[in-house]
């Protein structure tokens, strides 16, 4: 979340920046603000009272001594006010506190300046793209149809033992995932990145921590007796490594990579677009994940980046980089870059990738910091990606190297897969 520092110091220009996000934030800022005035009112009414207490208790011992009872009493009865009055303002303070929480966690983090205008996803900007479209027949068949005829895929399977969204992998098609996951990891590892196995549930704190709760519980699936939360990506228990850490500015950036299973309930999602492996509610996802200093976190987001093209260009698919506009970025983040592969099948671009750079928001918090060689201790950067989801992966690899002998397996990933063909 934003500091209280940072509203409070830079008051309208938070406000004009938080526009680009096509969030109206005066309204909330102001209470913001009004609520801190409370808050400090309250402690600074406090620290008088405990100030007068203090002195009080001094007087009556002297008083006491020197024999003038009434003054002593009277000294008394104004002590046991002032003690009273401190629990009234105690309540009213840590009700100012929550609430400031509340409103806090309500508002979005800022865009960064390299953010562009824009509403929707159509005014995303398009960065860059490569790889070689594939020229498919007419009669092609989307990777559902390439999944049934080379039993790979079992959806019906999946609703009849959990529901819809729930997959199940058979023969060479769980051999492919198996594979996609080796391949990622294997690669995270060469580029610096320390692998992490991480649980698959969290508890609220780290929920919390990464900005999905609160309000977006609805996104979760969530244990209730137990009070925990299946991961939506391995960045939430990651990320969480770093809780109320303080890092030595030596150590970093620190660079974390971790395969997990994803859960998602993707409530009212429907239509074409979910088809398939387009949108599931369990899914396979390679993560990485970097704390870095303030001055370096940008330079961190390009090799990620970097990074995550050299992925799509080793498995041999059609990708381009999309700069999200401020009205298409997530909540938290501070500047998006999507992934995106091309679907021969289907004739779309489909998200594979989202790397993104939160800056000080995660870490706020998280109470992620590092101690700078100054000695001084202050915020860390948080940033992440996908590297690589693998539904969509998996739908384009499939899609796209479909030949009348079979389905020809990108060169790069044969070591892993121990076939070059589905047949």
């Amino acid at each position: 979340m934003l500091t209280l520092k940072i509203i409070t110091e830079n008051t309208q220009e938070v406000i004009d920046r938080l526009a680009k996000k096509q969030y109206e934030a005066k309204e909330i800022i102001a209470e913001v603000v009004e609520t801190d005035q409370k808050r400090k009112s309250a402690q600074q009414a406090l620290d008088n009272n405990l100030a007068s207490v203090n002195k009080l208790s001094k007087s009556i011992g002297q008083w006491m001594k020197e024999g003038q009872k009434v003054l002593a009493e009277s000294a008394r009865e104004q002590v046991a006010a002032l003690k009273e009055e401190n629990r009234q303002l105690e309540i009213h303070q840590k009700e100012a506190e929550k609430k400031l929480i509340e409103l806090l966690c309500r508002i979005p983090n800022l865009p960064s300046d390299r953010v562009p205008e824009g509403k929707n996803a159509e005014d995303n900007q398009i960065e860059r793209s490569g790889g070689l479209m594939p020229s498919l027949p007419a009669d092609a068949l989307p990777h559902w149809e390439l999944a049934r005829k080379y039993d790979l895929i079992d959806f019906e399977l999946g609703v009849k033992i959990t529901g819809a969204g729930f997959p199940v992998y058979k023969q060479k098609g769980a051999q492919l995932q198996r594979a996609l996951i080796n391949f990622f990891l294997d690669n995270a590892r060469q580029a610096g990145y320390m692998e992490i196995q991480p649980p698959y549930m969290v508890n609220a704190d780290s929920g919390y921590g990464t900005g999905q709760l609160p309000d977006k519980e609805g996104q979760m699936y969530h244990a209730v007796l137990d009070d925990l939360y299946l991961i939506p990506t391995a960045e939430v228990p990651v990320t969480n490594i770093y809780r109320d850490v303080i890092l030595e500015e030596k150590n970093l950036p620190i660079k974390n990579a971790a395969y997990s299973a994803c859960f998602r309930r993707e409530a009212g999602s429907y239509g074409k677009d979910v088809r398939g492996l387009n949108r599931l509610h369990q899914f396979d996802k390679v993560e990485i994940v970097r704390i870095d200093t303030p001055e370096h976190s940008y330079e961190s987001l390009e090799e990620m980046v970097d990074y995550v093209q050299f992925l799509v260009d080793q498995l041999e698919l059609p990708w381009r980089i999309l700069r999200l506009c401020g009205g298409d970025m997530g909540f938290t983040s501070a500047l998006t870059f999507d992934f995106e592969v091309f679907s021969a099948a289907q004739k779309r671009w489909l998200e594979v990738s989202s790397v993104s750079n939160f800056e000080s928001y995660q870490a706020n918090r998280l109470k992620c910091r590092y101690r700078g060689e100054d000695k001084k201790i202050q915020l860390c950067h948080t940033l992440n990606g996908s590297a690589l989801a693998l539904p969509r992966v998996v739908a384009a690899l499939l899609e796209n190297n479909q030949t009348e002998e079979g389905i020809r397996i990108p060169q790069a990933l044969i070591p892993y897969t121990g076939f070059d063909w589905i047949e």
